[in-house]
């Protein structure tokens, strides 16, 4: 069983020095022996502490790879997290802005159809005015007619109850010269004063569309 409280160095070993005794070993080789295992354990020291050096290196950077594993973790944690937290927030604002849009439909719809009923209002209103209007200038323009119908009519009643001054039927001028009737100028006006050229003029076309024909 080895003692772990005992540390023999390469300088014990070369300070070790043994008593000569009878029939004892041979002084000469037993120094060339202890020579050798103070050059071995120096050997092994330093193959040791080389050891050691390289043992602390690997332990230093096995801390430094847990480090940077852990830091890995905790990073691929935080990036998973914010990813799941940046596509709710996306979900959000998608949904926000679907929303938003469909409100907006909503309202441009319901102002086109309050602007589609205030031009219907205002085409039916429009309708009933130009009905009154067509209506006002038709009643109008009967009356001037029927008002024109009656200017021959009278005319005529008037120049024919003119008095005579004979049983010829000639006029009251004092010659008593042959009897002349006279006829009343055609509406139309024309030269001769004839009757066939009494023949009323034709209707404007725009008379026939107020009257509807």
């Amino acid at each position: 069983m080895l003692d772990e409280s005992f540390h023999l160095t390469p300088l014990d070993v070369r300070r070790t020095d043994f008593p000569g005794a009878l029939r004892g070993y041979d002084k000469a080789r037993v120094d060339e022996f202890r020579d050798r295992v103070a050059n071995e354990l120096e050997r092994l020291t330093r193959v040791n502490q080389e050891l050691e050096a390289k043992a602390k290196g690997f332990h230093e950077q096995l801390r430094a790879f847990r480090e940077r594993d852990k830091a890995l973790n905790e990073a691929l944690v935080s990036a998973q997290q914010l990813r799941a937290e940046t596509r709710e927030q996306a979900e959000r604002e998608a949904q926000l802005v679907i929303r938003e849009a469909r409100a907006e439909g909503v309202r441009k719809v319901d102002e086109a159809r309050a602007d589609v009923r205030r031009i219907a209002a205002e085409i039916e209103s429009l309708e009933r005015a130009r009905r009154a209007y067509l209506a006002q200038l038709r009643s109008m323009v009967a009356r001037q007619l029927a008002e024109l119908d009656a200017i021959p009519d009278a005319t005529a009643a008037t120049l024919g109850s003119a008095p005579a001054d004979s049983d010829t039927g000639g006029p009251r001028d004092g010659g008593g010269g042959a009897a002349a009737h006279y006829a009343p100028p055609s509406i139309s006006g024309a030269a001769n004063g004839t009757d066939a050229d009494r023949a009323p003029s034709p209707t404007p076309a725009w008379l026939n569309a107020v009257k509807g024909e």
